[in-house]
C-alpha cells in the first residue's frame, strides 16, 4: 500500500510518500519533500513534488495520513480538504493521526533519548504540552496533551526538563527545535487499519469551542 502523509500544522509542512509491504515488512520511504521557506510552496506543489520523487502517480496513492495537529489551525484544515478530496475523488483510505505524535517519532529519529515534553503554540499565551519517554526503540506518551501557560513551560525547562518542539527556542532558550513530520505520520500509518471516513477527520483543539454572537447593526 502507498501512503501520502501530510503534515501541515507547523511552519515546516511537509509531504512524504510510503510504500508498506502487504507481506507485513518494514515500510519504504519513497519520498519526503519539506517547504522550509514559510509556507512559500503551495500545498499541492508539495504533493506533486513528492510524487514526482517517489515515481508514484496520484492514482497509485492508497491512504492518505493527515497530521490533525495541535498547531496552526489553518494548515490543518488544508491538510484535511484535501485528504477529504482525495477520498471523495479516488475512494482511498484516510487516518488523522497526532502531530505531536509524529513530532516525537522525529526526535528519536534526530538522536533524542530520555523523558521530553514537547510543547506546540497554542496561542493566547499558552502552549499545547505533552510528555513523552522515547528510546532506542521507541517513544511512549507518558501525559497526553493539556494546555499550559508560558511561564509553566519556562519553570519545567529552567528546572533542568527537556523541552522539544517547533519554534519552542521562542520561549525556552534551551529547547530543542523539533518539528512534526509526514514522513513519520506516513510509517506510522503504514500496518493500520482504523481509517475513516473524511467527514471524521477533525484538528486537535483543546480549547472548548465558543461562538461570540455579533453586536446589531447601528442605525444612523
Amino acid at each position: 500500500m502507498k501512503i501520502l502523509g501530510l503534515e501541515f500544522s507547523s511552519e515546516q509542512r511537509s509531504v512524504a510518500v510510503v510504500a508498506a509491504s502487504p507481506a507485513g515488512g518494514s515500510p519504504t520511504v519513497r519520498a519526503s519533500v519539506t517547504d522550509t521557506g514559510a509556507r512559500s510552496v503551495k500545498a499541492v506543489a508539495l504533493i506533486e513534488s513528492a510524487l514526482r520523487e517517489a515515481r508514484v502517480t496520484k492514482e497509485e496513492i492508497e491512504c492518505l495520513a493527515v497530521g490533525l495537529g495541535p498547531g496552526s489551525y489553518t494548515g490543518i484544515r488544508i491538510a484535511i480538504a484535501l485528504a477529504q478530496g482525495w477520498q471523495l475523488a479516488r475512494g482511498v483510505k484516510l487516518l488523522g493521526l497526532s502531530s505531536a505524535d509524529s513530532a516525537a517519532a522525529a526526535a528519536r529519529e534526530a538522536g533524542l533519548r530520555g523523558r521530553a515534553h514537547l510543547a506546540i503554540d497554542a496561542q493566547r499565551g499558552e502552549v499545547y504540552v505533552a510528555v513523552y519517554q522515547i528510546s532506542d526503540t521507541g517513544w511512549t506518551e507518558l501525559s497526553p496533551l493539556c494546555l499550559a501557560t508560558m511561564a509553566e513551560l519556562q519553570a519545567l525547562a529552567e528546572s533542568g526538563d527537556v523541552v522539544i518542539g517547533p519554534e519552542v527556542n521562542r520561549w525556552c532558550a534551551a529547547g530543542r527545535v523539533v518539528f512534526p513530520s509526514a514522513q513519520h505520520l506516513a510509517l506510522m500509518a503504514a500496518g493500520r487499519a482504523d481509517f475513516v471516513p473524511g467527514e471524521k477527520l477533525e484538528p486537535i483543539y483543546l480549547r472548548p469551542v465558543s461562538f461570540v454572537k455579533a453586536p446589531p447593526p447601528r442605525v444612523v
